[in-house]
């Protein structure tokens, strides 16, 4: 299966839903290379990025469900980087 590489930028804008987005994030934690997390005090949200390597279906399944979750936004960007397993 074709693993691409990809970046997810999440803003946090409900308290309330960090607990869910980091309950998926550690679901999907096999295919997380790295994780940011700036708290924007001035503003009151919490801006997070992702680094992923995983199969495409994968990248979107979990965009869509932290995407799902009230006050949280989420974009990712694909690089052209790909990996057969």
């Amino acid at each position: 299966m074709e693993k691409r590489v990809a970046v997810m930028g999440i803003i946090v804008e409900d308290p309330d839903s960090v607990e869910r987005l980091n309950a998926l994030l550690h679901e999907f934690g096999e295919y997380i290379i790295g994780r940011m997390g700036i708290p924007y005090r001035a503003r009151s949200i919490n801006i997070v990025s992702i680094a992923i390597d995983a199969p495409q279906n994968v990248i979107s399944a979990l965009s869509g469900k932290i995407g799902n979750l009230p006050g949280i936004s989420v974009k990712t960007a694909y690089s052209n980087v790909t990996d057969h397993e």
